[in-house]
């Protein structure tokens, strides 16, 4: 496996999209292009179609070997689906040198132990995330390396997939002519590209609006607490103006993204749609204020889950940094204004953040500044973590993941 290249591929309902970066000798991650490509064969999160699926990453595939055939080899691949789990686990080892200072075999040991969960047999982990580690008690250590005590603890919180998803999102790529790394959340892949760390010490939320599916993540004193998907998406929003102007899929994607407004306050009943022009079968013309009506009742659904969610935690409207949106929902124009009428906390847009990377040109800078490719770049950024020598909360899990692949694919 070459480790000269990075590639983030975001595998989406309706697009496929790639951020390929090259690692350089000194350290440096240069972002060298971005790709997006129409999606077929994926449902909410799940391969429905194997060979649609293939053929849409061929398509992408064959973009990115012009760049280098070593670029596929090392792929950061997004997983997502509402039958994500996460629940919370600990480990306990006694330190094993006689002047009881903890090594970094103890911390292995220790993050190994709280791995040891019963799952069943369909199901796998993804991601092991140490919360804190403890010392003889004392808690609230991020890296315990170096420190005296007797007894080593780990909090962790661990997320598994159901492995067939798994086994058939991984088969597609490697048929497709790609080698996958790692499996990323979605949502904390957005979170990697789009969050500070002050905003993930105050307490935030980060929520994905993709085309099939809403995910969600939440920090607090840089720590992932929480994560939740639900299968309703930008693409339900699609479906709901087809029926409500009796048009065509491919008619109400356009109005939605041409006239669509996440609000209705303040737009006039007076201004039409020549749905005509759209939709040559259409014998009306809607109002757009009718448009925003269809739009605004389903994101006001899509927030009321996320509300929800974070009442489920104790933590609806006491996010001092409040929300980030990202992903292709996030770009309907009035977004923020209902969000935070909706969930009463500050909102914002999540745009990647480029300015430490090195970015081989303008034009792509500006295509990265959409909060549609936030998982791309921050399954590419995580992928750099994964390879640095300090990998943070995720050293460690290049073993577990090389077994989980050993175990699913021939």
């Amino acid at each position: 496996m070459s480790h000269n290249y990075v590639t983030g591929l975001d595998i989406g309902s309706s697009s496929v999209k790639a951020v390929v970066a090259e690692l350089k000798k000194s350290g440096q991650l240069t972002l060298l292009r971005a790709f997006k490509s129409p999606s077929a064969g994926m449902r909410r999160g799940s391969v429905e179609d194997l060979a649609e699926m293939t053929r849409s990453l061929n398509v992408i595939f064959t973009e990115i070997r012009k760049i280098s055939k070593e670029a596929l080899k090392n792929i950061f691949l997004n997983i997502g689906g509402p039958d994500i789990h996460i629940q919370s686990s600990k480990g306990i080892v006694a330190v094993s040198r006689a002047d009881y200072e903890v090594y970094q075999d103890d911390i292995e040991r220790v993050v190994q132990a709280s791995q040891a969960i019963n799952l069943p047999p369909n199901r796998i982990v993804i991601h092991s995330l140490v919360k804190e580690y403890l010392v003889d008690g004392v808690g609230d250590i991020q890296d315990p390396l170096g420190m005296i005590g007797n007894r080593l603890e780990v909090n962790s919180l661990i997320i598994d997939a159901f492995a067939p998803r798994v086994k058939n999102l991984t088969k597609c790529l490697e048929m497709a002519g790609g080698t996958v790394n790692s499996l990323i959340l979605s949502p904390l892949a957005s979170a990697r590209s789009v969050l500070t760390r002050n905003q993930k010490e105050l307490g935030v939320a980060v929520v994905d609006i993709g085309f099939g599916t809403t995910s969600l993540c939440v920090f607090e004193e840089n720590k992932l607490i929480h994560t939740a998907i639900v299968p309703v998406g930008s693409g339900n929003i699609t479906n709901d103006l087809a029926i409500g102007l009796k048009t065509s899929i491919e008619a109400a994607e356009t109005i939605k993204l041409s006239f669509g407004s996440a609000m209705s306050k303040g737009i006039s009943v007076r201004e039409t749609i020549d749905l005509r022009k759209i939709d040559a079968n259409a014998k009306t013309n809607p109002t757009k204020k009718f448009v925003a009506d269809i739009i605004e009742s389903r994101l006001a659904e899509i927030f009321e889950f996320v509300n929800n969610e974070l009442k489920a935690i104790g933590k609806a409207g006491h996010l001092p940094a409040g929300t980030v949106l990202v992903g292709g929902g996030a770009k309907l124009p009035g977004i923020v204004d209902l969000a935070i009428q909706e969930l009463r906390l500050p909102a914002q847009i999540g745009i990647p953040e480029t300015a430490s990377l090195e970015v081989v040109s303008g034009e792509l800078n500006l295509q990265l500044e959409d909060p549609e490719f936030s998982c791309a770049v921050g399954l590419t950024l995580w992928g750099n973590d994964r390879m640095s020598p300090k990998g943070g909360q995720i050293a460690g899990m290049n073993n577990l993941w090389k077994k989980i692949l050993d175990h699913l694919l021939p």
